[in-house]
């Protein structure tokens, strides 16, 4: 279906910059031809005869961007909670992966992840699939159906895997490769990304066959980095050559500002620097993080440095797909930082985690996550009056409150991705 030339009215927020949103109260918002040509406070009579979709007096703001995510994980979230990264995986999700080699089972589970993202505040992500090419191209199948913009990826794991989820280097490398040519034009909205897990499990001669991969075909990475001391330990010993963890990935040319590198926690100053210099993208996982006892990454001094910074709910180590839990966790627990490890570094603002949900991830994806003229149109129309108070508040304040409050009785009435309008039902 082709993007649609329409207006939305209604509150209209979107992010300017890290610490400004612009507020138009019973404002336009145009989208023509699948992007945003702006938005006004009375309507510019060149639009005058495109359709109009009154919102009353909902809060109208720009889609979100969830940069890391596991959709095989899906079916196990809420499960070992109590447990820290390495033997959460052992338990847990090597496991439960290892189950998508059984395509039935996979179905029943990618129909349930991809059903509730779309009906979720996401409108475009960055997906694991699992090591299984039949699996991924499911994933892709369903995830296209849902009409969100993602980017899905088959696993690579050579080693430190276990039994039932461990590949063969050369295998791991020519499943590959056709993967990308079972699925190449197959899609509109869904775009593979190579994936090797992280060093941990992926040998140095087969980061190597995907770095090649990569970029002989122009496609993205993505991978983990600096998420848990112990892991980072482990890369030491694996990797006895490299500089520093990130070194391990920028070695084979695997970094880059098409790259989303997860958590980046323990990220030393030589690394840092690697990052920022390169352009890859840090997906901060506050959630996941406090629940799988990681740490607290240091958003604040990423931003300072301009670095690319952008949020992930990060499934299953993450418990739901709620963009605003993780917008109010990323405040939460930069504010447990400043308070317990370093108070050189100030809390994040809730317009700065707006922010990194719009904009931050979205321009991962292009002009991707505002409503400035030429941004592909995505966006969200929120009903918060089941958010009951006494108070007059101004859209901003709505829109804040939301960020902490939409389970309670906020709703989303409608869904866009670069104009086109996704079912909700």
């Amino acid at each position: 279906m082709q993007p649609k030339s329409f207006v939305l009215k209604g509150n209209v927020c979107y992010s300017v910059s890290p610490q400004e949103v612009s507020v138009t109260e019973s404002g336009y918002v145009v989208c023509v031809d699948g992007k945003s040509a702006g938005v006004f406070p009375e309507l510019p009579e060149k639009y005058a005869d495109l359709p109009l979709v009154d919102c009353g007096d909902k809060l109208v703001v720009p889609g979100m961007s969830d940069i890391h995510i596991h959709a095989p994980q899906y079916a196990f979230r809420g499960l070992g909670m109590d447990l820290e990264l390495l033997d959460w995986l052992n338990t847990h999700t090597f496991p439960e992966e290892a189950h998508y080699a059984d395509l039935g089972y996979a179905g029943r589970a990618y129909d349930i992840f991809a059903d509730d993202l779309r009906r979720s505040p996401t409108t475009r992500a960055v997906v694991f699939g699992t090591m299984h090419v039949p699996a991924t191209e499911l994933l892709m199948d369903k995830l296209e159906a849902t009409g969100l913009s993602t980017y899905v990826g088959k696993v690579n794991m050579d080693r430190n895997g276990g039994e039932n989820l461990e590949e063969k280097t050369a295998q791991s490398a020519a499943d590959t490769r056709r993967w990308l040519a079972d699925v190449e034009g197959r899609y509109d909205h869904t775009a593979p990304i190579i994936t090797p897990r992280f060093t941990p499990s992926v040998t140095d001669e087969l980061m190597a066959e995907l770095s090649d991969i990569a970029h002989e075909q122009g496609l993205p990475v993505q991978s983990h980095l600096s998420e848990n001391p112990s892991e980072c330990g482990w890369v030491k010993e694996l990797c006895p050559w490299s500089s520093c963890y990130g070194d391990a990935y920028d070695h084979f040319g695997m970094l880059g500002e098409h790259t989303v590198m997860a958590h980046c926690i323990y990220s030393d100053e030589t690394e840092t620097e690697l990052l920022c210099s390169t352009g890859t993208y840090v997906a901060h996982c506050p959630q996941s993080n406090a629940q799988l006892s990681s740490g607290i990454a240091p958003i604040r001094r990423y931003l300072d440095l301009g670095m690319n910074v952008g949020l992930g709910t990060d499934v299953a180590g993450g418990a739901d797909l709620s963009m605003w839990r993780c917008m109010a966790d990323a405040v939460a627990v930069s504010k447990l930082r400043w308070r317990l490890v370093d108070q050189d570094l100030a809390p994040l603002t809730t317009q700065e985690a707006f922010y990194l949900a719009t904009i931050g991830g979205g321009s991962f994806f292009g002009r991707v996550g505002s409503f400035e003229a030429g941004y592909e149109f995505d966006a969200l129309v929120l009903d918060d009056s089941g958010i009951r108070t006494p108070r007059e508040l101004g859209v901003w304040e709505r829109l804040e409150r939301y960020v902490y409050l939409a389970e309670e009785g906020g709703r989303l009435v409608r869904k866009y991705v670069s104009g086109r309008e996704i079912d909700l039902a």
